[in-house]
């Protein structure tokens, strides 16, 4: 796994797994960073040339002057398709990384080839009652300036490690199943990160926003009407964020789409259970016969 930074009207930072074969490009969720695909990393490169974005404001590769909402995101991950591997990929997406590479398959099929979602942020059927803690968090994003305040304080009061701790228990069924490695790589770039102060949390709160408005907006679904490539679905049935009921009606709308449901999960699967997600990733990716993409 080797570090690697590319300049897209700023400094994008990635990870490389390593590879000789057809390329693929993680993209992480909302939060998120490269680091979260660490653990299926390297098995995926030995047959794909494996690669990992940090989206601009999160991770390792600064928000700059740049937006972190989510079409501006998905523009970069389309400029860096285009500028780090010059031919179609197979983009692999977890949550608002889901519905950032559907909106880059719709409106640029040509560059690609494959497509997984991971437990995406796709308008549905979602939770009527969230837990009061996910009220809060609600609240406070909705009022400019309380947002800023609030999630400083929060990064501040808990420190690196707790915080780390804290989202896996949001996101995963059962966070003990993340390995140390993966803990204590994350907990170091918390820690990297805090000295970036304000840019953390105009980095989030600018792409939570986005992604609420994109989530309410019935036009998604034009978008995802447009996908030409071969789509596979994963999701954790056990996912508090984006209810697997939200997967299943993605499909039903979608039935050229495959769902695969993995039983016991949380919403980031490849960090959880990485061994179960790869025994659903790879025989797919395997034997799916994509179409032949021109760039258009």
């Amino acid at each position: 796994m080797r570090h690697k930074v590319v300049d897209l009207d700023g400094p994008v930072h990635f990870l490389d797994f390593g590879g000789e074969g057809n390329p693929l490009l993680m993209v992480h969720g909302l939060g998120g960073n490269a680091l979260n695909w660490m653990a299926v990393g390297p098995a995926l490169s030995e047959r794909h040339h494996t690669l990992a974005i940090d989206l601009a404001g999160f991770g390792q590769t600064p928000l700059f002057h740049r937006s972190a909402a989510v079409g501006a995101n998905a523009e970069l991950v389309t400029a860096f398709i285009e500028q780090v591997f010059d031919e179609p990929v197979t983009l692999m997406g977890n949550s608002m990384g889901g519905h950032i590479s559907i909106l880059v398959a719709a409106d640029h099929p040509g560059w690609i080839e494959k497509l997984v979602l991971v437990d995406p942020a796709v308008p549905g059927v979602h939770v009527r009652r969230p837990e009061p803690a996910m009220l809060g968090v609600m609240a406070a994003l909705s009022v400019p300036g309380l947002a800023e305040t609030l999630l400083d304080r929060r990064v501040r009061l808990l420190g690196p490690e707790r915080l780390v701790m804290e989202t896996l228990e949001l996101v995963c069924a059962d966070p003990s199943r993340v390995s140390g490695e993966i803990i204590s790589a994350h907990v170091r770039l918390t820690a990297e990160r805090a000295s970036l102060g304000s840019q953390n949390s105009r980095a989030f709160l600018q792409a939570s926003r986005s992604i609420g408005l994109r989530m309410a907006d019935p036009r998604f679904w034009a978008h995802a009407r447009r996908v030409k490539a071969p789509t596979l679905v994963i999701h954790g049935d056990k996912d508090r964020l984006i209810p697997i009921a939200s997967a299943r009606d993605l499909v039903r709308r979608l039935p050229e789409w495959q769902l695969d449901v993995l039983e016991g999960v949380g919403h980031v699967p490849m960090m959880e259970t990485p061994e179960q997600f790869l025994r659903a990733l790879n025989p797919w990716l395997a034997y799916k016969i994509a179409r032949t993409a021109a760039i258009s």
